[in-house]
């Protein structure tokens, strides 16, 4: 093993901690050591997969391991992430943190305290994986120099590709708020609307964010839209943009100019023309991106940009508008004062 090799664990097997196995597998930098799981046979059949060991027990797996990523529901986050950064252990968390604020706090605390097995930093980082999508990162530096009016974030998706176990804001809305706090920084007061429609809790929830001076900042999280939507809008002064996540393209819209055109007997017509810039983004996977610039962090000593401290602040902003959204829905089924 080259010395810069990074040996790596996947905790959790289910369909995003496959994607983990698969990455780690076949990324520079990393020695892919095994994976845990509470189910031993789903453990095994991925093991075997990819020509790795299967443990058990996760203080084996530790014992082994320089760094972990974290793919197990969120409800075992925090027990988890405690026992691997104790041990020494580098470790990566899918969103969220963890299940609760408090949670939340205890470990970043800890994470603070802590060394790693060779008393280099620790690195405990956040799987907000919009971070890394490319066309976020080209918004980011086609923004450079402009001035952002009004951000809006919309995330749509429909019913059967969700995650039922939880509401839209923890499931969707969580992914926005993250690039929210990135792109603009935290709100100092916000208000938020939700609404119950195909489950008992949030489906479609709709929150504003408010800053002292601007921009002003939307956000839409839906289960309920029959079409995915992963877009980001931006009115700035110097132009209007439209990012898409999903397929990786900006269009920026500069100098619109519309007329009235008199053509004798043929009537009034309106014509428009703009110029409209389609910015070339450059095509990588964002878990791939990702999990490369955990192992870097590692290796150069260096704090991710999805900290465990970015990850609590996401949190706290979370629960605060699915408080707010919550009261909301709460209130609209109220029964009408007699």
């Amino acid at each position: 093993m080259n010395k810069q090799d990074v040996r790596v664990g996947v905790i959790g097997v289910g369909r995003m901690g496959q994607r983990h196995c698969r990455v780690f597998a076949n990324l520079r930098r990393a020695e892919f050591v095994g994976v845990y799981d509470a189910r031993p046979e789903a453990a095994q059949a991925i093991a075997t997969q990819h020509e790795v060991r299967s443990f058990n027990d996760l203080d084996a797996l530790l014992d082994e391991v320089d760094a972990v990523s974290i793919a197990a529901p969120t409800p075992l986050h925090f027990e988890l992430a405690l026992r691997c950064i104790r041990a020494g252990v580098h470790v990566l968390i899918e969103k969220p943190i963890t299940q609760t604020v408090a949670e939340a706090e205890t470990l970043v605390a800890e994470a603070q305290r802590q060394r790693a097995a060779d008393g280099s930093p620790l690195v405990v980082m956040l799987g907000h994986i919009e971070r890394f999508n490319t066309a976020y990162i080209e918004l980011k530096n086609v923004l450079e120099g402009m001035t952002p009016l009004a951000v809006n974030f919309r995330r749509l998706s429909a019913i059967g590709s969700s995650n039922t176990d939880v509401d839209v804001v923890l499931d969707l809305m969580i992914h926005d708020l993250n690039l929210a706090l990135d792109l603009v920084g935290a709100p100092a007061s916000f208000d938020a609307s939700g609404l119950a429609a195909l489950t008992q809790t949030l489906d479609h929830v709709t929150a504003q964010l408010h800053y002292p001076g601007g921009p002003l900042v939307g956000l839409t999280a839906s289960r309920v839209t029959e079409n995915k939507v992963r877009a980001i809008e931006v009115t700035a002064r110097e132009a209007y943009l439209e990012c898409n996540l999903l397929d990786k393209s900006i269009l920026v819209h500069r100098h619109t100019i519309g007329e009235y055109l008199n053509h004798n007997h043929r009537g009034v017509k309106y014509r428009q023309e703009s110029i409209v810039e389609r910015i070339q983004v450059p095509i990588f996977e964002s878990l791939f991106l990702e999990l490369q610039h955990f192992l870097d962090s590692i290796i150069d000593g260096q704090l991710p940009k999805t900290s465990a401290v970015d990850g609590l602040e996401t949190l706290r902003l979370t629960e605060a508008i699915r408080s707010r959204a919550m009261d909301y829905l709460a209130r609209s089924h109220a029964p009408a004062a007699v």
